[in-house]
């Protein structure tokens, strides 16, 4: 993949995690066993329907949720791949940098 994917891709993860519902759904869903289906995640969250299916798709669209269906339900897991991307994103602020300045002592 190319730098200019990955960065879309990275932007589209932390698009996804700017809004602190979305974040709380991630949480609930790992924290409540590593899967949930949409009533349950709707039951925990006091939001309409409408705005918690609006948020299950954002994040489903970024690839952090996935979900496979069982009968009419909808069961969500969280999809660990696009977390990596965050994380090597990050490891770019452990790395020294030869550019920093340098602190007095």
């Amino acid at each position: 993949m190319d730098a200019r994917s990955r960065l879309a891709e990275l932007d589209a993860v932390f698009a996804a995690l700017a809004h602190w519902s979305r974040r709380q759904i991630l949480l609930t869903v790992i924290f409540r066993g590593g899967e949930m289906t949409a009533g349950e995640i709707a039951e925990r969250f006091h939001h309409s329907w409408p705005t918690t299916s609006r948020h299950l798709c954002v994040l489903e669209d970024a690839g952090l949720l996935a979900h496979r269906r069982e009968g009419r339900a909808r069961i969500y897991h969280v999809d660990r791949r696009k977390l990596a991307l965050i994380r090597a994103f990050l490891r770019w602020f452990d790395a020294p940098s030869s550019r920093a300045p340098k602190q007095r002592r």
